[in-house]
């Protein structure tokens, strides 16, 4: 199983963390990911004044030059309102820059704020997602390229430059709508399900969905991967963890639950999602080794990518959870996932 990190690069408005200060840290988060072996590091892309990273190709692209060996990924690439062109111009440069390391992970968007921003109409979410992959995945495998589309002006036999000296993988990214699910299967694409609330096993069906879809439309096994994406946090104790990471969680998990009508999380909630059925990867080290092979169980997935860094989370004891990660996690994990994993997901 692959293992990493991913973040929004959360800010504090108003001056507590700057986004100077923010993005600084981000890239000796990312230097010490690929120092203790983790395997990929994944940068999401939001449009707001609490994330400074609007712009991951450009972060990502610093964090190369202080890293050997970790994949670096968006997590996600809002594609619906951007244009591909630039999306493949960017990654491409990023994996020319990082000797192949590059991944684009596609996603529709949990927030809203970049369609308007750049002019998108939102009763064109999902259209504008399922054409904007194809183009992407049309300047991947082509030089030169002719397409035409709905929500796009046509390309008539361009080149999309620079090139990438071998394929870019293109994740998918799901929040657990079956149409998304369905779609990366039929088009061969690893997924990428994020799971940040509920039980993590009430999600295997999606996943054999997705491998169903693959299997109807032909596509060959060897194209196919599943990741989970979850919130976690890893300490030298149990409650070391949960007290360092309840903070911050809390407050952001708060501040998107005004916007979108949930009511707050108490933190005797929080406690029992740290349990082992529960979605939150929060513990000493061998709590989230025994978790992540749990949840392997239920989902056969492939890879498991940790936010832990959430709002006002201190930034040295998201580095000690990325060195507990890589150290501690990582080998127990790797060597009891060495043979392929068989689960009810399959």
């Amino acid at each position: 199983m692959e293992l990493g990190v991913y973040t929004f690069a959360d800010v504090k408005p108003g001056g507590a963390i700057t986004p100077r200060q923010r993005l600084r840290d981000l890239i000796e988060e990312i230097a010490l990911a690929d120092q203790v072996g983790l395997d990929v590091f994944g940068l999401g892309e939001h449009h707001r004044a609490d994330y400074a990273a609007s712009a991951p190709a450009v972060a990502l692209a610093a964090g190369a030059e202080r890293t050997k060996q970790i994949r670096l990924t968006s997590a996600v690439t809002v594609l619906s309102s951007d244009d591909p062109v630039r999306v493949y111009q960017q990654f491409s440069t990023l994996d020319l820059l990082s000797g192949g390391r590059a991944e684009i992970m596609a996603g529709r968007g949990s927030f809203i704020e970049s369609f308007p921003l750049f002019g998108y109409n939102l009763d064109d979410y999902d259209a504008l997602f399922a054409e904007k992959l194809d183009l992407l995945l049309r300047i991947r495998d082509s030089e030169r390229v002719t397409w035409s589309g709905a929500q796009r002006a046509p390309i008539d036999d361009r080149g999309v430059y620079p090139r990438s000296e071998g394929e870019i993988p293109i994740w998918v990214a799901v929040g657990g709508t079956p149409e998304s699910v369905a779609r990366a299967g039929a088009l061969g694409l690893p997924l990428a399900l994020a799971i940040i609330g509920g039980e993590p096993a009430r999600f295997a069906p999606l996943v054999k969905l997705y491998r169903e879809v693959a299997r109807r439309a032909a596509q060959p096994p060897e194209k196919l991967a599943v990741g989970i994406n979850s919130h976690g946090f890893i300490a030298d104790s149990s409650q070391e963890a949960a007290d360092a990471f309840w903070p911050g969680y809390s407050e952001v998990m708060a501040g998107i639950g005004r916007e979108r009508g949930w009511s707050p999380m108490a933190r005797e909630q929080f406690d029992a999602a740290r349990a082992l059925k529960g979605h939150l990867l929060v513990g000493s080290p061998q709590q989230v080794i025994d978790k992540i092979m749990f949840q392997r169980e239920a989902l056969g997935h492939d890879r498991f990518l940790m936010q832990m860094s959430l709002g006002a989370t201190p930034h040295a004891k998201t580095m000690r959870s990325i060195e507990l990660f890589g150290t501690k996690v990582a080998p127990v994990v790797r060597a009891q996932t060495a043979r392929p994993a068989v689960a009810a997901a399959q």
